[in-house]
């Protein structure tokens, strides 16, 4: 399934009869303007998604700081959107696309295909020399599309330190963050585990666009994805027969691969996902992430380089 669009793809999608809706996913942690950067400048026609109100429910111990919404809150909002059940959708952000992957992540989750990242994010766009629209536009047509949760699998806790003794499990935070070296908003320092330490920022390329997929497919070799991609899983969603392990996986037939994705919210390790799948490789989310295991004191936290 295609991850990415270029911008002189949009450009031309955005010129043709069947536009796809854009969506604009400005957010940083630590920032919370995202709307008024969006006012700043932004692609023509893009729709502003604020990642804290609509792309997550409140926080919670349990489900960290960044919680997946329920599916009738996201529906609603992907309908402010303008979504339409057979219209594209583009996200992109201001980030290399670390903050928009969310979006596109949990667009698919609750069913939708056609969702793909702008390679490269708005840094793109504007290399590229195109204009940029300002102002808070009028909202869109309200969309009518249908969402259903659970077209990708997730793991909780569990599931994660399961990945983490007997497959793979990749911690997508900044190798200072993993080491336990800061820890600049959860109550605790360190790492799960037996996690491996795989920096979100290292997908991407110099000029952020993701990394072409054999370097992608080689880095993630050297963290032990291979070896992982051969190891007994759980069933993947649209497969026929469901299997053991931690996903929550609708019945299928193959075997997913034992890997996993964490970060501090669930936020940056979607766009771990994104780059394993241009790799080759399938893995599962835990949206909780360090944010939810750390709350809990009865989980370990490791230190160091060492998983």
């Amino acid at each position: 399934m295609t991850v990415t669009t270029t911008v002189a793809e949009l450009r031309e999608l955005l010129a043709s009869d069947a536009p796809p809706a854009v969506l604009d996913v400005r957010w940083a942690l630590g920032d919370p303007h995202g709307r008024e950067h969006y006012a700043e400048g932004h692609i023509p026609g893009a729709v502003y998604v604020d990642l804290e109100t609509e792309l997550a429910s409140a926080p919670t111990a349990r489900g960290g700081r960044h919680p997946l919404p329920p599916i009738t809150q996201l529906q609603d909002a992907a309908r402010r959107w303008g979504l339409r059940q057979e219209r594209p959708v583009v996200v992109y952000d201001d980030l290399g696309n670390t903050a928009a992957a969310r979006a596109w992540w949990l667009l698919r989750y609750a069913g939708l295909e056609r969702v793909t990242l702008l390679d490269g994010a708005l840094g793109a766009w504007r290399s590229a020399g195109l204009l940029l629209e300002s102002g808070q536009p009028a909202a869109p047509p309200r969309g009518d599309v249908v969402l259903r949760e659970g077209a990708l699998p997730l793991t909780d806790a569990d599931g994660a330190a399961e990945l983490a003794a007997s497959g793979l499990l990749l911690d997508a935070r900044a190798g200072e963050r993993y080491r336990g070296e800061v820890e600049p908003v959860d109550p605790r320092a360190g790492h799960i585990p037996g996690a491996v330490s795989a920096p979100t920022g290292e997908n991407l390329a110099a000029d952020g666009t993701f990394l072409p997929a054999d370097e992608l497919r080689k880095r993630f070799a050297e963290l032990g994805a291979d070896a992982a991609r051969s190891g007994a899983g759980a069933a993947w969603p649209g497969d026929d027969a469901a299997g053991p392990g931690p996903y929550a996986a609708t019945p299928g037939t193959n075997s997913a691969p034992r890997i996993g994705v964490y970060c501090g919210s669930g936020v940056t390790a979607a766009h771990e996902l994104a780059a394993l799948e241009i790799a080759g490789f399938r893995a599962v989310l835990f949206p909780g992430s360090w944010s939810a295991w750390s709350t809990d004191r009865d989980r370990p936290a490791a230190k160091g380089e060492r998983p």
